[in-house]
C-alpha cells in the first residue's frame, strides 16, 4: 500500500510538469527530488515506469523528470542497489536515443543521468551504452558525448575502455557526413585526451599502472590523420574550431616521429585558420600545446616553421585586446604563452624577429612587440641574461615615441627589466631617465568634447602608471636602490622635471632613509663620484623654493619638505638638530591644512623664517655666499612659473639680509636690477619685496644701489648710453620706473623705522616723484602709464603706514603731505565716471586713509574736495549686473564685483579716518552735509551705497565716542528724520542699513545723554531684532517694523527735537518712493488715538466712506489708519457698527473684512461684540427646507441669511490676534455654538441669490468660499486658536478632522477627532461644554444628536470625564440613546460605552453587567443591515473585557464565542478584525470553563493562522494577537512561546519558517489532532484569497512533515492527494508551487 502511494504521488507531481508556469516547473523538480531524498530507488522507478508508460509525454515535460533523476542519483549513488542502476541506465539510454534527431535539451538531460550512475557504475553504463555503439554503425550524437563526458568525470574508470571505444570509432570517422558528428568526435577525441593525460600524470594513484602512451598513440595518429586532413578543410567555422580543440591535446599522444613528421603540414595548417576565424582562441590554445609537444620531443622541424609562426603569431598581440570580450583577452594569454615556448627554445631567432618591429612608427605593431618582450623577459630570464644589451640598445627608438600607448607598453618593459637587472646595465640609466620624463608629464587640462573610445589613453594615465612605476622600484626592487640613488637628484633641480618632484621626491626619500639605515649618513652623496649631481645649494633652493606651493602636483610641499630633511647632513652638518625639529613642524602644517584653508601669505612667512633660522645655523657666510650665488642663478629658469619666482625673489633677499660681505650684496643687487623682466607684474613685486627684506640689515647699500639708478641716463630718450637697455621701448622704461618706485616703498615697508624716518622726505619721496615725473623741455609732464601710478599710490601708501607705524607718528611732521593727498586726488578726478576698470579710485582712497592721520591737518578746502571727489567717484558709478556681466565676461565679472566691493570698502575707511579728526556733532552733520544728497538720491544703487557707507560711519562715530561732559546732540532730530523713512525703501539692503543708522543714533545720544557707551537700552536694542523682517518687502512687516521704530523714537527722541522731527517727517510723505511714507503715516496714526467726538448719525456714512477709500487706495499705511478709525467709531457705538458691517453684501469683501478685524483691538468691546454676534447666530433657525416637488427630488436645505453673515463675522473678529482675551471670556457659548453650527450646516446649500454671486465673484480675484459648512469650521478653528487651544486645532488638523466634520458620511469621526483634542488639551474647559451640550441630546435635529453623541463618546475614552465628575451624568445621558430611531447614534452610544475601558477603566467594573448587556444587546441588534451595530458593539467588548468582573462575563462567554465565529471569514476586514481580536480577548476568562473553550480554541486556530497571510494587514495584527492571547491555553509551553515571540506587532514574520515550527510543536503536543487539522485546511483550498489557498495546502505540507508514522495513519490519504490534485489546477502560479511542495512531502505518512 506504501508503496503505491509513492508511487501515486509521484505521478501525481509528473503528472503536474505539464504546467506551463517556471516557478511550479521547478517546484515539481525539488518535490520529485525530497521525494528521491526519502525512497530514492522507489522514486527512480516511479520515474522510469511513468516515462514508458507516458511515451508520448513532450520532452520538455520529460526533462523535469529526467534532471530530478540526475539529481537523486547524484545525491544517492552509495545507496543505489545494481538493479535500480541498470533500471536507471536503460531507461537514460533509451530517452537518449529515442531520437535519432538532435534534441538537446532532453538528450543533454539522459545523457546527464548516464554520467550520474557512471561515477559508480561505469561498468554498467559502459555496457549499456557500448550496445549503441557498434561497429560499422554511426552511433548516436549523444552517445559520443556521454563518452566524452564520462572520460572527464570518472578518468580512471574510463580510460581502459577508451582503447577499444578508439578502435571502434576511428573506422566511424569517415562515415561522419553531417557536421555536428564530426563536431561530437571531436569533443569526444579532445576529451578522451585530455583523460587519459590525466591518467598518465597520475599513475600511482591509476586502477592499472602499466598504461603507457604508446598504447593510444597509433589510434590517436590516426584520428589526426583524418580530422587534420578532411575536415579541418571544411567550410563550417564551428567544426574547424572542434577540430583544432581537439587536435591540440591529441599532439601530446601522438608517436613522437609522427608528430614530427607532420609537423611541417600541421603548423602551417593550425596558422591558416587565423585568417578565417575571428576568434582565436581556441586555435592560438591549440597551436601552445602543439609546440610544447613538439618542444617536449625535440623536434627538429620546429626550426623551419619559426618565421611563419612569428609572423602569423605576431599581429594576433598587435591587435589590441577587448576586455569586454574575456576571449580576446585569453587569446592574449595563449599567444604570449607561445612566444615564451619559442624563445625559450630559440632565443636568438625571436629576439632578431622581435627587436626591429620596436622601430616601427606604427603604434600597434610597436605595443605589442614591447609587449611580447615584457613577457619574454619575465618568463625566459635565463635565456635572455646574455642578451641585455642588445635589448638595452633596442629600446632607443620606443623611449622617442611620443604616443602615449607606446609609452605605456615602455612603462611595463622598464618595470619588467628592472626585475631582471636590465638597468644596472650600461644604457639602464636611459629608462630610468624616460620612467621620470614620464612622471613629469603635464596633465590634461582640455576634457575630450566626446566620450573617449576605450583605446584612447590620456598623459593623465601614463603618468599615473609611471609613477606608480617609479615608488614600487624604488621601495620593492632591492637591486635598483644604486641605481636609482644617487641618480634620481640629477632630476630634482631641472625645470623640465617639475611635474615629477612629488614621486621623485618620495623615490629618493625612502632610498636615502635605507642608505642611512645601512649607515651611509655621512656619505650619503657622493659628489666624488657623480659629477653630475646638483650642489647642495641647488636641491636646497630648489626644494625650497617648490614648498611655497605645497599643494601643487600632488602635494609636492610636504615630499620636498621631507626629502630636504633626509639630506641634512649632506646640505651641511650643522642642520641637523635645527631641520629635524622644523621640518616635522612644516610638513604637519601642510597636512593639517587645505589648498582652500592654507594662508599663502602665512605659509611663506614661515618658511622664510626656516631659512632665516637656516641661515643663522650655518653661520658661515662662505656657504651663504655660495647659497645666495645659487639662488640668482636659478631664477631663470622660474620663468613662467610666477609664484614661485616671486617667492624666490624673497628667498634671495633674506639670504643677502644674512650676507656678510657688503660687496656681495650690492653685486647681486646690480644683478638682480640688470636681469629682471620688468614687464611681468609678479617679478615687479618679487625684486621690490626681495629690496626690501634686504633693507632689513643693509639700508645704506639697497638706498646706495637704488640712488645709482637715479643717478644714471637709464632714463632719457637716447639710447646707447646704458647698454643692457638699449634695445628697450618707452613702455619698458614705464616699467622699469614702476618697480624701483615699487623698491622704495617696500624698502620704506622693511626698514628698521628709527633709521628709514629720517630718509623718507631728503631721499625716499624725491628719488620716487623724479621717477614720477618727466620733465619735456624743462615742463613737467605727468605720465598716463597705469603700472606705474599704481606703483606710486602703492609705494606712498607703503612709506605713510610706515610712518603711522613709526610709533613716533604724532611727532612726525610730513611737510608734504598736501601735495601727495592732492596728487591722490587728481588721480581719482582723472578715473571715468562711466565704469571701474582700474584699482586706482580704491588703491588712492587706501593712501588717503593713512596720509591724513599724520600731521599736519588737511586744510578745509582741501578735506571738503577730497570727500565730495571720493563720493562722487564711487557712489555715482553705475550699478553692476552680476548675472548679465558673468555671462558675458565670465572670470572678468567676478574680479569686478571684488574691485567694487574693496573700493567701497576704501571709502568707508577713508571717510572713518576723517571723522576720526573731527568726532563731534558738528563733525557728524558736515559728514552728512556731504552725504545726504546721496541718501535722497532718486538712483536706488545711489542710495543703497550712500546708506551703507553710512550706517558704516555712525557705527564707528558710536564705537570712538567718549563724552565727557553732557552736552545736547543738537542735530539727532534732522539726521533720523533723514534715515528713518529709508526703512520702507524699495531696496532691501537700505532698509537695513537704514535701520542701522537709526540705531546708532540713538545711542550716540543716549551717550550724550550721559550713558555709558556699553549701556544697552532695552528699546533701542529692539531694532536688532526688527532688521530679519526687513530682508523680504512684505508690506505688513514693513509697517509693523515702521510702526515699533516709530515707538522707539517718540520714547527716545528728546522734547526739544520732537518738533523738528515732525516736520522733517510729514515733508517726508511726499518722498516718490511711497514705501517712505509710511514712517511719516505712523506718526500720524498716533495723534488718532487723541480724537474724540465721533457723531452717532455719520457712524453708517463714515464707515461706508471707509470701504469706498480702501477700494480707491491700496496702500497699507491706508488700510492700517482705516482700521484704527474704525476701532474708534466702534468704541462709541458698537451696535451701529455691528449692523452696518452685517448689511454688507455676502461673500464679504477683503475690505469689509479688514473693518471687521479693527474691532479686535480692545478685549471688553470684543467681549461684546462677540456676545451680539452669537445672540444673531442662535436665533434663527440655521436653514430652510425648500422642497421640489415638480422635479420629484427630495427636500434640499437651504442656510439662512443672517447666522451665516453673523458666523462669518465672527470668523473675522476671531481671526485678529487681538480678540483672545475676549474669546477665552466667552470660550464655553462660542464652543457649543459653532458646533453645532458646524453640525447644522453639513450638506446645507447657499441661498440662490448667493450661489449666483459667488459664480460671478469666481471670475476675479475671489474672496474666501461662502460654503456654510466650510465658514462654520473655520470659524470654530479660529476660535480655538484665539481661545488659547492651539494644540486643540492643531491636533485636530494633524489627524484631518476639519476636513472629516465638513463631511456627511464622516461627520462623527471628525467631532470624534475634535472630543478627543479637547480633553488631551482643553479639559477645564469641558464641564461648561458638556453642560450647555446635555440638552441637544434630545434636539429635533439628527445631525445635532449625532455630533453631541459623537463628542461624548469620544470624552468617555478620556480620564478627563471622571477626574472633572462628569462620568455618570454623560453615561446616563448616553445610556438612554440606546433605542435612538437613528442607526448611528446607536453605534456611537456602544462606542462611548466601550470607551469607559479607556477613560475610566475603574468604573467598569462597578457598571460591568449593565455595560455588557447592552453590548450583547448591540451585537443582536435587529435593525443593522451592515452590521455597524454589532461590528462596535464586538470592537467595544474586546475593550471592556480587561475590566469586567469573570462572574459577569463568564455566563455569556460561550454566547459570544460562538455567536462572533463566524465574522473570522467574513469579507468585511473590520469584522473580521475586530471579532479575531475579541476572541482573543475572551480567552482571558477561559479558565473557569477550561475544557468548553479549549474546543472553540482548536476550532479557531487554523483560522487564525492561515489568516496570518490576510490581504489586510489590519486582520494580521488581529490574528498575531488572538494567537498571542490562545497560546497560553493551549498547553504547549513551546507553541506559546513561539506566538509570543514570533507575533509581536514590531516583528516582521517568515511565515513559512514560522509555519513549520508551529506544526513540529503540534505535531508533538495533540498528534490525534491531524485529521481534523487537516479536514479543516481543505475548507480553505476554495478561499476567494490566493495568499490563503496557497497557504493551507503549505500548512497540511509542515503537518505532514512534522507527524510520526503512527499517527499519520489517522488522515484519508486519497481525499487529501484528491483535493490537492484539483488544486493543481488553480489559476494563481504561487498556489500551485505550495501544492507541489506538500505532495512532495506526503511521503512521510505512506
Amino acid at each position: 500500500m506504501t508503496e503505491s502511494r509513492i508511487k501515486r504521488l509521484a505521478t501525481t507531481l509528473m503528472d503536474a510538469t505539464t504546467d506551463k508556469d517556471p516557478l511550479v516547473q521547478e517546484q515539481i523538480y525539488n518535490a520529485l527530488c525530497y521525494l528521491g531524498e526519502s525512497e530514492p530507488e522507489e522514486i527512480l522507478n516511479s520515474c522510469d515506469e511513468y516515462l514508458r508508460q507516458h511515451d508520448k509525454l513532450a520532452y520538455p515535460h520529460r526533462v523535469i523528470i529526467l534532471k530530478a533523476m540526475e539529481t537523486v542519483v547524484k545525491n544517492n549513488i552509495t545507496l543505489l542497489d545494481k538493479s535500480t542502476a541498470k533500471v536507471v541506465i536503460f531507461l537514460a539510454s533509451n530517452e537518449m536515443t529515442k531520437s535519432k534527431e538532435v534534441i538537446r535539451d532532453w538528450q543533454q538531460a539522459a545523457s546527464n543521468v548516464l554520467v550520474a550512475v557512471g561515477q559508480r557504475f561505469i561498468n554498467k553504463v559502459m555496457e549499456e551504452v557500448l550496445t549503441k555503439f557498434q561497429p560499422g554503425i554511426l552511433p548516436h550524437y549523444f552517445v559520443m558525448q556521454t563518452f566524452a563526458n564520462l572520460s572527464v568525470s570518472n578518468v580512471f574508470g574510463m580510460v581502459p575502455f577508451l582503447n577499444s571505444i578508439l578502435g571502434t570509432m576511428l573506422p566511424m570517422l569517415g562515415m561522419a557526413k553531417q557536421d555536428h558528428m564530426k563536431s561530437v568526435f571531436c569533443y569526444a577525441l579532445q576529451h578522451f585526451s585530455e583523460s587519459i593525460q590525466e591518467y598518465l600524470a597520475n599513475l600511482d594513484k591509476a586502477p592499472d599502472p602499466t598504461v603507457r602512451k604508446d598504447t593510444f598513440s597509433n589510434e590517436i595518429f590516426s584520428a589526426y590523420e583524418v580530422l587534420f586532413n578532411s575536415w579541418l578543410q571544411h567550410r563550417e567555422a564551428k567544426l574547424r574550431l572542434a577540430v583544432v580543440e581537439a587536435m591540440g591535446p591529441m599532439s601530446y599522444l601522438m608517436p613522437g616521429e609522427k608528430l614530427e613528421e607532420q609537423l611541417p603540414k600541421l603548423i602551417p595548417g593550425i596558422l591558416a585558420l587565423y585568417k578565417k576565424h575571428t576568434e582565436a582562441f581556441y586555435i592560438s590554445k591549440s597551436l601552445c600545446q602543439i609546440l610544447e609537444a613538439s618542444v617536449n620531443i625535440g623536434s627538429r622541424s620546429l626550426d623551419v616553421q619559426l618565421d611563419s609562426l612569428l609572423g602569423t603569431l605576431h599581429p594576433q598581440i598587435c591587435a589590441p585586446a577587448d576586455p569586454s570580450v574575456p576571449l580576446t583577452v585569453k587569446n592574449h594569454t595563449e599567444v604570449l604563452r607561445c612566444f615564451t615556448v619559442l624563445a625559450c627554445s630559440f632565443p636568438d631567432r625571436v629576439l632578431a624577429f622581435l627587436l626591429p618591429k620596436l622601430e616601427s612608427s606604427n603604434e600597434r605593431t610597436c605595443v605589442g612587440t614591447l609587449l611580447i618582450m615584457r613577457q619574454i623577459i619575465n618568463s625566459a630570464p635565463s635565456q635572455m641574461e646574455i642578451k641585455k644589451p642588445f635589448i638595452l640598445s633596442s629600446m632607443k627608438l620606443p623611449l622617442q615615441d611620443t604616443n602615449n600607448k607606446v609609452k605605456r607598453a615602455v612603462v611595463q618593459v622598464i618595470s619588467a627589466m628592472a626585475h631582471h637587472g636590465y638597468l644596472e646595465q650600461p644604457g639602464g640609466e636611459a629608462m630610468v631617465e624616460f620612467l621620470v620624463r614620464q612622471c613629469a608629464l603635464p596633465s590634461d587640462l582640455q576634457p575630450k568634447k566626446q566620450p573617449p573610445d576605450a583605446d584612447d589613453l590620456t598623459s593623465d594615465s601614463v603618468r599615473s602608471i609611471s609613477v606608480n612605476t617609479l615608488f614600487l622600484l624604488s621601495t620593492t626592487v632591492d637591486r635598483m636602490n644604486n641605481v636609482l640613488w644617487p641618480y634620481l637628484l640629477e632630476f630634482v633641480t631641472p625645470i623640465q622635471f617639475t611635474n615629477a618632484l612629488t614621486p621623485l621626491c618620495k623615490s629618493l626619500m625612502y632610498l636615502a632613509t635605507k642608505k642611512q639605515e645601512e649607515g651611509e649618513n655621512a656619505s650619503l652623496i657622493r659628489y666624488d663620484l657623480n659629477a653630475n649631481l646638483p650642489s647642495p645649494y641647488a636641491l636646497t633652493t630648489r626644494l625650497l623654493v617648490v614648498s611655497s606651493q605645497p599643494y601643487v602636483g600632488d602635494c609636492r610641499g610636504t615630499a620636498a619638505l621631507r626629502l630636504l630633511n633626509v639630506l641634512h647632513y649632506s646640505v651641511h652638518p650643522a642642520l641637523d638638530q635645527l631641520w629635524s625639529k622644523k621640518v616635522p613642524l612644516l610638513v604637519e602644517h601642510i597636512e593639517e591644512n587645505t589648498e582652500k584653508s592654507l594662508s599663502q601669505k602665512e605659509w611663506e612667512e614661515e618658511l622664510l623664517l626656516f631659512l632665516q633660522d637656516t641661515l643663522a645655523a650655518v653661520s658661515d657666510n662662505a656657504w651663504i655666499c655660495h647659497f645666495v650665488t645659487e639662488m640668482c642663478r636659478q631664477l631663470n629658469s622660474y620663468n613662467g612659473f610666477p609664484l614661485e619666482k616671486n617667492f624666490l625673489y624673497k628667498c634671495i633677499g633674506t639670504t643677502l639680509g644674512a650676507c656678510a660681505s657688503k660687496d656681495l650684496v650690492q653685486k647681486q643687487l646690480q644683478e638682480l636690477l640688470e636681469t629682471a623682466r620688468y614687464h611681468e607684474e609678479a617679478e615687479r613685486e618679487g625684486l621690490a619685496s626681495c629690496f626690501g627684506i634686504c633693507a632689513i640689515n643693509h639700508l645704506e647699500e639697497t638706498l646706495a644701489k637704488l640712488e645709482d639708478f637715479v643717478r644714471s641716463d637709464v632714463f632719457k630718450k637716447s639710447v646707447g648710453l646704458f647698454s643692457i637697455f638699449k634695445d628697450r621701448s618707452d613702455n619698458e622704461v614705464e616699467k622699469i620706473k614702476s618697480t624701483l618706485i615699487l623698491c622704495y616703498g617696500y624698502v620704506a615697508a622693511y626698514a628698521p623705522k628709527e633709521l628709514v624716518l629720517s630718509r623718507i622726505e631728503a631721499d625716499i619721496l624725491k628719488n620716487i616723484f623724479q621717477y614720477f615725473n618727466t620733465k619735456v623741455l624743462g615742463i613737467k609732464v605727468e605720465t598716463k602709464d597705469l603700472t606705474l601710478k599704481l606703483c606710486l599710490i602703492r609705494s606712498i601708501c607703503m612709506i605713510s603706514q610706515a610712518i603711522c607705524n613709526g610709533g613716533k607718528c604724532g611727532d612726525f611732521i610730513f611737510s608734504r603731505k598736501a601735495e601727495l593727498v592732492a596728487q591722490m586726488v587728481e588721480f581719482i578726478k582723472a578715473e571715468p565716471l562711466e565704469a571701474m576698470r582700474t584699482p586706482v579710485r580704491q588703491r588712492a582712497m587706501i593712501t588717503c586713509t593713512y596720509l591724513v592721520i599724520l600731521e599736519p591737518h588737511l586744510s578745509d578746502p582741501d578735506r571738503t574736495e577730497l570727500i565730495d571727489t571720493c563720493l562722487a567717484a564711487v557712489l555715482a558709478l553705475p550699478p553692476l549686473e552680476p548675472g548679465k556681466e558673468r555671462e558675458e565676461n565670465g572670470g572678468d565679472a567676478l574680479h569686478k564685483e571684488m574691485l567694487y566691493g574693496d573700493t567701497i570698502s576704501a571709502l568707508k575707511d577713508l571717510l572713518k579716518s576723517l571723522l576720526q579728526r573731527n568726532l563731534t556733532p558738528h563733525g557728524l552733520q558736515d559728514m552728512f552735509a556731504h552725504l545726504g544728497p546721496w541718501i535722497r538720491s532718486h538712483k536706488e544703487h545711489e542710495r543703497q551705497r550712500a546708506v551703507e557707507v553710512s550706517a558704516a560711519l555712525l557705527d564707528f562715530y558710536l564705537s570712538k565716542l567718549n563724552v565727557s561732559t553732557v552736552i545736547p546732540f543738537y542735530n539727532l532730530g534732522v539726521l533720523i528724520a533723514l534715515f528713518s523713512p529709508r526703512c520702507s525703501d524699495s531696496l532691501g539692503s537700505v532698509r537695513q542699513h537704514a535701520v542701522d543708522c537709526v540705531y546708532c543714533l540713538l545711542y550716540i545720544q543716549l551717550c550724550y545723554e550721559g550713558f555709558a557707551r556699553d549701556h544697552r537700552d532695552e528699546m533701542v536694542e529692539g531694532l536688532k531684532a526688527l532688521k530679519k523682517g526687513l530682508e523680504e518687502p512684505d508690506f505688513t512687516v514693513l509697517f509693523h517694523t515702521c510702526n515699533n521704530i516709530a515707538m522707539v523714537i517718540g520714547k527716545r527722541v528728546p522734547p526739544d527735537q520732537l518738533m523738528s522731527l515732525l516736520l522733517a517727517m510729514f515733508e517726508g510723505l511726499a518722498d516718490p518712493d511711497k514705501n517712505c511714507s509710511r514712517a511719516a503715516t505712523v506718526m500720524i496714526n498716533s495723534l488718532l488715538k487723541e480724537r474724540g467726538g465721533v457723531l452717532q448719525e455719520k457712524v453708517p456714512d463714515i464707515m461706508s466712506i471707509i470701504h469706498s477709500k480702501l477700494e480707491e487706495v491700496d496702500e497699507e499705511h491706508v488700510w492700517k489708519a482705516a482700521q484704527q478709525t474704525v476701532y474708534i467709531l466702534a468704541s462709541q457705538h458698537k451696535s451701529l457698527v455691528v449692523s452696518s458691517l452685517l448689511g454688507s453684501a455676502l461673500p464679504f469683501d477683503s475690505h469689509t473684512c479688514t473693518m471687521w478685524r479693527s474691532l479686535a483691538t480692545e478685549p471688553t468691546l470684543t467681549s461684546q461684540i462677540l456676545e451680539q454676534l452669537l445672540e444673531k447666530v442662535n436665533r434663527d433657525v440655521p436653514y430652510k427646507e425648500s422642497k421640489c416637488f415638480l422635479l420629484g427630488s427630495g427636500a434640499e436645505r437651504v442656510a439662512t441669511p443672517l447666522p451665516l453673515a453673523a458666523t462669518c463675522a465672527l470668523y473675522e473678529i476671531m481671526s485678529a490676534p487681538e480678540a483672545g482675551a475676549a474669546v477665552l471670556g466667552l470660550y464655553a457659548p462660542l464652543f457649543v455654538t459653532l458646533l453645532l453650527r458646524v453640525s447644522c450646516t453639513v450638506g446645507v446649500q447657499l441661498p440662490k441669490n448667493l450661489q449666483s454671486r459667488e459664480r460671478r465673484s469666481s471670475t476675479g480675484p475671489a474672496p474666501r468660499s461662502l460654503h456654510p459648512c466650510s465658514w462654520a469650521v473655520e470659524t470654530l478653528k479660529v476660535m480655538l486658536a484665539r481661545g488659547g487651544s492651539e494644540e486643540v486645532a492643531r491636533a485636530v488638523g494633524i489627524a484631518g478632522g476639519w476636513e472629516l466634520m465638513a463631511s456627511p458620511e464622516r461627520h462623527h469621526d471628525g467631532i470624534s477627532v475634535l472630543a478627543g483634542a479637547m480633553a488631551r488639551h482643553a479639559g477645564p474647559r469641558l464641564p461648561l461644554i458638556v453642560k450647555n451640550l446635555i440638552p441637544t441630546l434630545s434636539s429635533v435635529f439628527d445631525s445635532q444628536r449625532i455630533t453631541t453623541t459623537a463628542f461624548f463618546a469620544e470624552l468617555l475614552s478620556s480620564n478627563v470625564v471622571n477626574d472633572l465628575l462628569l462620568l455618570e451624568t454623560v453615561m446616563d445621558n448616553m445610556t438612554g440613546r440606546q433605542k435612538d430611531p437613528c442607526t448611528l447614534v446607536r453605534m456611537l452610544v456602544l462606542r462611548g460605552l466601550g470607551n469607559i475601558a479607556a477613560g475610566s477603566p475603574e468604573k467598569v467594573r462597578k457598571h460591568g453587567a449593565k455595560l455588557l448587556a447592552s453590548m450583547v444587546n448591540g451585537m443582536d441588534d435587529k435593525d443593522d443591515p451592515h452590521n455597524l451595530v454589532a461590528l462596535e458593539a464586538m470592537s467595544s467588548l474586546s475593550k471592556l473585557l480587561d475590566h469586567v468582573e469573570e462572574r459577569d462575563i463568564q455566563s455569556m462567554l460561550l454566547h459570544i464565542a460562538i455567536r462572533i465565529r463566524p465574522f473570522f471569514d467574513s469579507e468585511q476586514p473590520d469584522l473580521r478584525q475586530s471579532s479575531i481580536v475579541l476572541f482573543g480577548n475572551l480567552t482571558k476568562f477561559s479558565q473557569g470553563d477550561g475544557e468548553v473553550f479549549f474546543e472553540q480554541i482548536l476550532n479557531g486556530l487554523v483560522t487564525l493562522l492561515l489568516h496570518l497571510q490576510d490581504p489586510k494587514p489590519e486582520v494580521v495584527k488581529a490574528c498575531k494577537f488572538a494567537l498571542r492571547m490562545c497560546g497560553p491555553s493551549m498547553g504547549c509551553e513551546g507553541l506559546c512561546d513561539m506566538f509570543l515571540n514570533h507575533l509581536r506587532e514590531d516583528r516582521s514574520l517568515h511565515y513559512g519558517e514560522f509555519m513549520n515550527n508551529v506544526c513540529k510543536h503540534l505535531m508533538l503536543s495533540y498528534p490525534e489532532m491531524l485529521n481534523r487539522l487537516i479536514l479543516t485546511n481543505l475548507f480553505y483550498f476554495k478561499s476567494s484569497w490566493a495568499d490563503i489557498r496557497a497557504a493551507a495546502p503549505m500548512f497540511i505540507g509542515f503537518l505532514v512533515l512534522h507527524v510520526d508514522e503512527d499517527h499519520g495513519q489517522q488522515v484519508d490519504l486519497d481525499q487529501l492527494i484528491s483535493a490537492l490534485n484539483l488544486l493543481l489546477k488553480d489559476p494563481v502560479p504561487a498556489v500551485r508551487v505550495k501544492v507541489t511542495e506538500t505532495l512532495g512531502r506526503l511521503v512521510r505518512i505512506l
